[in-house]
């Protein structure tokens, strides 16, 4: 199957991100780390052993100290220097190569939406994960920068009777389920946050894409640059259909979050079929006849 992503681009410009780094830009991030940090306190057990797979950023193993529930993280990264001074292991994309069963959890925040083969990235996190260890990730979803999406193809279906994808499809958060599931996660759990940020123009949107290192890896991309033309209509298609009353234009960032846990005794299993010691039926059959009874306080 051919890639969605070109593997060294994403890096590329996680890179040039990284080595510009632009006050406020990693909002997303901030805001990601710090549910990260919330939803972790409310677990109940402590993690000896902990991976920050692919994240980019030293925010998600700061969130994950913070927490109180972690004792030891290590940084999984595609390249040296997006550790900047800290320790770390560099590890080819897509893959992590630690020992089976030698974490008791797993994050990665803002990185899945990038990769070509999640369903195996997921597998391989299960197996370096230990029976009842924990995955806990965040990723941009669908509908994450539909406005920008819809602005860029339109501008550019006018201006040159065609389009070349410019902004990457996103995942549906039941595709999240069943990624989960089938890695073989129990009690896998899914939800979506969405958030809309505002600015004064498209363009601001997207100097924070590019200071992320969000924008386009597609690898079906055309390599021809843009024109000035291009960005400028689609910047007047922005505001004329994703502005407010004050003239600000929206853009929305789904932010979905998965969780799944390695398989062990101690966990809360469902019932066999025909298993349960009273049925649905006989249920109903009893309410039923303390109704005619007329039984009640």
């Amino acid at each position: 199957m051919e890639p969605v992503f070109d593997s060294e681009e994403v890096l590329r410009r996680r890179l040039r991100a990284a080595r510009r780094p632009v006050p406020g830009a990693d909002f997303l991030m901030r805001h990601a780390c710090e549910d990260l940090e919330l939803r972790l306190s409310a677990v109940e057990r402590q993690f000896a052993h902990a991976a920050d797979l692919f994240s980019g950023s030293a925010l998600p193993a700061e969130a994950m100290r913070r927490s109180g529930r972690v004792a030891d993280v290590l940084r999984v990264e595609a390249a040296a220097e997006l550790f900047g001074a800290a320790p770390g292991l560099v590890a080819p994309a897509e893959t992590i190569p630690l020992p089976p069963e030698s974490l008791d959890l797993a994050v990665s925040m803002l990185a899945l939406q990038e990769v070509n083969d999640l369903p195996g990235l997921l597998v391989q996190a299960r197996r370096a994960l230990r029976p009842d260890g924990l995955l806990l990730a965040a990723f941009a979803g669908q509908g994450t920068l539909a406005e920008l999406k819809e602005s860029l193809l339109a501008a550019e279906t006018e201006l040159t009777g065609g389009a070349s994808p410019r902004v990457a499809p996103f995942a549906d958060i039941r595709d999240a389920g069943a990624l989960l599931q089938r890695a073989g996660f129990a009690l896998p759990v899914t939800d979506v946050e969405p958030l809309t940020v505002r600015y004064d123009t498209m363009f601001g949107l997207m100097r924070d894409l590019r200071a992320m290192g969000a924008t386009n890896a597609l690898a079906a991309r055309t390599r021809r640059p843009a024109t000035r033309l291009l960005f400028a209509r689609a910047a007047e298609i922005y505001a004329e259909r994703f502005s407010d009353p004050d003239g600000r234009v929206r853009a929305t960032f789904s932010i979905v979050w998965m969780s799944g846990w390695v398989p062990h005794a101690s966990q809360q299993k469902p019932l066999k079929p025909g298993s349960a010691k009273a049925s649905l039926a006989g249920a109903l059959e009893e309410a039923a006849r303390k109704g005619r009874g007329g039984g009640g306080n």
